[in-house]
């Protein structure tokens, strides 16, 4: 393990207690929401907009519930009988639906999961919800594709890891420089995945070599 773990947990960590007790309360959220409109330049009393404000708290609610669970109590419950099945176990196509932590607006993408068997598995499910964990909440691509593949070294102890994600952000194709089409591939490699290079290649070839050309062993 090179340290990532310790460096991508802040981007994504969990709040203790204490800090959920500070949280502003959902009249004080509901308030910045009116705020917002009135900045905006239209009437949150108007009858289109009343209601607004409870539905982007609710919304919120949904889009970042990632905060209020915990990814390594996710992966707990593992498979020990495994037929001595050691090879490539890989998820792909997991729909990503995450938000830009500096803009505030949609990534959307798909994520794909490799990992080497050490004696343990864990439910396909799990690595799906996994990926909703860390998505649901406000997120740079690199930091999220790190929080993935390292809580998965870390709790199952596997041979290797691999994971890949390319992904849209609104942020760039519909504002700023606004590029709509463009997607942005990252990828993190542990173990196995990062040293051996036919095993990385095994990877890429079964998710379809999504950006593999700048896809390496970092």
């Amino acid at each position: 393990m090179d340290g990532a773990i310790a460096k991508s947990r802040p981007t994504g960590s969990i709040r203790s207690k204490s800090d959920r007790s500070k949280r502003p309360s959902q009249s004080a959220a509901e308030a910045a929401v009116r705020t917002l409109i009135e900045w905006a330049g239209d009437d949150p009393d108007r009858e289109g907009l009343v209601g607004t404000p409870k539905r982007v708290v609710r919304a919120y609610e949904e889009f970042f519930a990632g905060y209020n669970e915990d990814p390594v109590a996710l992966l707990s419950t593992t498979f020990e009988e495994t037929a001595a099945y050691d090879d490539m176990v890989v998820l792909r196509d997991i729909r990503l639906e995450s938000h830009c932590e500096h803009h505030i607006v949609p990534i959307l993408g798909k994520v794909h999961i490799g990992y080497l068997p050490a004696g343990r598995v864990v439910g396909i499910s799990k690595l799906a919800r996994l990926v909703e964990v860390f998505a649901k909440r406000m997120q740079i691509q690199e930091a999220l594709t790190a929080q993935i593949a390292d809580t998965i070294q870390e709790v199952l102890k596997p041979r290797g890891v691999g994971v890949v994600i390319q992904a849209a952000h609104q942020c760039m194709t519909t504002r700023g420089i606004r590029k709509p089409g463009v997607s942005m591939v990252t990828s993190r490699m542990l173990g196995s995945f990062r040293d051996d290079s036919a095993t990385r290649r095994e990877f890429l070839a079964m998710i379809g070599n999504p950006g593999s050309g700048s896809i390496g062993a970092g």
